[in-house]
């Protein structure tokens, strides 16, 4: 139901620019029967669209009105036939002829390989994941295709997945001389063979639906494709593709007639948009990788420069020792004089109040400014709630409160302990006494 509701508001469309145009068509018509004569044969089949459109003469009433907007309708759709006169054969209307709506330029990149680089593409009717886990059978059965020579080598250039569960491969095909030297078969000598009747039945049991050379075209070829326009393409659409070209070195302008070949293009541009996406993650995790091993390799670097300098070190202490032991028992040569100025001389810099050691003294200072200023203000963010300081006077309270009563407590038993401590001491000299 959509779709049919799509079709009759686009019949809506087309039949108010049917309106819009009738009068336009009818001047086309007029001028194209005022050349009648001089036309040539190939204009005969615009002549009678233009009468199929603008001035049928089918039932010479008012129904032909009809009958020409309903043309119209046709031409503009691109399909159907154009009935307008009883003694000429109805006109079809495809979606090549010029008053075809449903037209649009787009833009192919030029191919880049010559003809003696042999290319050919070969679409096949097969999901890339098998057409890779069977290559080898493919070019076994491709070379038997093409005689079973065994001076011919069948190779794969590349295999791309395309839309609709389609795979294209792309073949060449090397040729070997007697003498022991090889060259690939041109491209154009390939797709002839290829396109011949019982090789393309052959490639269609294969799963080949079709077969395209990839050969760049001749500045000649260009010229000539860029000057003539495709048929049913406006000459001004033409040239205005031309001019809004963005890369004329490398694309050129290719028309797009009905919505299938849209549509195809279309399904090629996601096919090409996924294949882009999956190698640009490819990149990413490539370029993961390589951030994680330059991190390491900077890591080991510091390590190394760390332990270089330890060594160095302590290469250093090695040679004053042998030094010192070399020179024991020598006067004081020249050139360690010369070698203890220099070092008084930069011992005395960097003791000055205003050089490197002054400066170090002044920022050790005022860290330590900065570490006390931090550590007063950390203890002035800290506030104690009102009720739980309330809480902790009352149990240090208590606690006050155990612990004098612990000593009431023990003062207590010390008194008695010195008054049992007394008893028995009075008992002693009492026995004492009686003894004597």
């Amino acid at each position: 139901s959509m779709a049919l509701g799509a079709l009759r508001a686009l019949c809506v469309l087309l039949y108010t620019t049917v309106i819009n145009t009738n009068n336009s068509l009818c001047l086309l018509a007029g001028g194209l029967f005022g050349q009648q004569a001089q036309a040539p044969a190939q204009s005969n089949q615009l002549i009678n669209t233009a009468s199929a459109l603008s001035a049928p003469t089918l039932l010479n009433d008012e129904r032909d009105a009809i009958l020409a907007k309903w043309n119209q309708l046709q031409a503009f759709w691109g399909t159907g036939k154009g009935y307008f006169n009883n003694s000429i054969p109805p006109v079809d209307f495809t979606q090549e002829n010029p008053f075809c709506r449903f037209k649009a330029v787009g833009y192919s990149c030029i191919p880049s390989s010559k003809d003696e680089d042999g290319l050919v593409a070969l679409a096949l009717n097969k999901k890339e994941a098998d057409v890779r886990s069977q290559q080898q059978h493919l070019v076994e059965s491709l070379h038997k295709v093409l005689g079973g020579n065994p001076t011919l080598t069948v190779n794969v250039e590349g295999v791309k997945a395309l839309p609709d569960d389609q795979t294209e491969v792309i073949i060449y095909v090397v040729e070997r001389s007697p003498n022991g030297t090889s060259k690939r078969v041109p491209a154009t000598t390939l797709f002839n063979y290829v396109e011949q009747t019982n090789v393309k039945g052959q490639l269609q049991q294969l799963g080949v639906t079709m077969s395209v050379t990839r050969t760049s075209l001749s500045p000649a070829q260009l010229k000539q494709l860029l000057q003539n326009p495709p048929a049913g393409v406006d000459p001004i659409i033409w040239e205005q593709a031309k001019v809004d070209n963005p890369e004329p070195e490398r694309l050129i302008p290719v028309p797009m007639v009905g919505f299938k070949e849209l549509l195809r293009r279309l399904k090629i541009q996601e096919q090409m948009t996924k294949q882009h996406q999956t190698r640009l993650d490819i990149i990413s995790n490539d370029i993961s990788e390589l951030q994680k091993n330059q991190a390491t390799t900077v890591a080991k670097i510091a390590q190394y420069k760390r332990k270089l300098m330890d060594l160095s070190h302590r290469v250093l202490q090695v040679l004053i020792r042998q030094e010192i032991q070399r020179k024991s028992g020598y006067a004081i040569q020249v050139d360690e004089e010369h070698l203890r100025v220099q070092l008084d001389m930069i011992q005395s810099e960097l003791n000055a109040p205003t050089q490197f050691k002054g400066r170090l003294n002044e920022l050790m200072s005022q860290i330590r400014m900065q570490n006390h200023y931090g550590a007063v203000r950390a203890e002035e963010k800290y506030i104690v709630d009102t009720d739980l300081l309330r809480e902790i006077k009352q149990h240090l309270k208590q606690q006050q409160e155990g612990l004098s009563h612990l000593i009431s407590v023990i003062k207590d038993d010390m008194e008695d302990i010195k008054i049992i401590e007394q008893g028995l001491h009075d008992s002693v000299h009492v026995r004492a006494g009686k003894l004597s």
